[in-house]
């Protein structure tokens, strides 16, 4: 089982669309994707169509070991995806968390005991640094940054850079960024090409080359409850999450069985 964390502390990137909709577009290609959401908002959940008195059993309760990942997953209308719901619970978990041992591996002890269900686990981090990013950063492989094409995108990608350096070398040594995704990008804005420019310069090919534009139909979808990909396929965003799933599964491949 893969772990990748979707995370940038900035909030407003595209981070719960771009977990959406690319656990939607790998599970249209067979794989077995769980989607954890770990933002107290719950718009994950909410996208995927999980009414919130639905959400018997969530990540909250996950956390504080009152549940299995095991019993909060529930399944979606998209084939092969499943999600572990978020409540506002979740809020107060940060606060709760500090009196627990092992705090930061929380949820790295619960993805353990249901290492054989899933190929592909998503966590839909909150806009924030703090206890419930970290516990995802320790329980993942790898991390996916969504990063908004605009003026301060550097700045906060420097903040984000530095933390994962620091999970590195106190939890996690084996955290790598598996790609940073270009979103809400827009070819008729100016800064938007030079903010791409920048950060293609800097980072490389640690960027995806795929980039995520602005388009409505992406805004439309959790409103409906369902995925972009289902809401409309044909759209350019849709077409992009698709794209970028491709160019995701070519980096996992070296490293997982979803070669097989």
């Amino acid at each position: 089982m893969t772990v990748i964390a979707v995370a940038n502390q900035k909030g407003g990137v595209g981070k719960t669309t771009t977990a959406i909709n690319l656990g939607t577009a790998l599970a249209a290609t067979g794989i077995r994707v769980l989607i954890v959401d770990l933002d107290p908002q719950g718009n994950a959940s909410t996208g995927l169509g999980i009414h919130r008195a639905a959400r018997a059993v969530s990540s909250y309760e996950v956390l504080i070991g009152n549940a299995s990942i095991n019993d909060a997953a529930m399944p979606t209308q998209v084939p092969k995806l499943d999600i572990v719901p978020a409540t506002v619970d979740l809020s107060g978990a940060e606060i709760e968390l500090v009196e627990y041992e092992e705090r930061t591996h929380r949820l790295d002890r619960a993805l353990e005991s249901s290492s054989d269900r899933w190929d592909v686990v998503l966590i839909d981090c909150p806009p924030s640094l703090g206890l419930l990013t970290i516990n995802a950063m320790v329980a993942s492989d790898s991390l996916l940054v969504p990063l908004q094409c605009e003026f301060f995108a550097l700045e906060g990608l420097s903040q984000l850079l530095t933390t994962v350096e620091r999970i590195r070398s106190r939890f996690n040594p084996g955290l790598a960024i598996i790609g940073v995704a270009l979103t809400m990008y827009d070819r008729r804005n100016r800064l938007t090409e030079q903010v791409s420019s920048d950060v293609r310069a800097v980072l490389g090919k640690v960027v995806f080359d795929t980039v995520i534009p602005r388009n409505v139909r992406l805004s439309e979808a959790p409103s409906h409850g369902v995925p972009a990909l289902i809401y409309d396929h044909r759209c350019s965003g849709s077409e992009a999450y698709m794209a970028l799933a491709s160019e995701l599964i070519g980096r996992l491949k070296p490293k997982s069985a979803l070669a097989a």
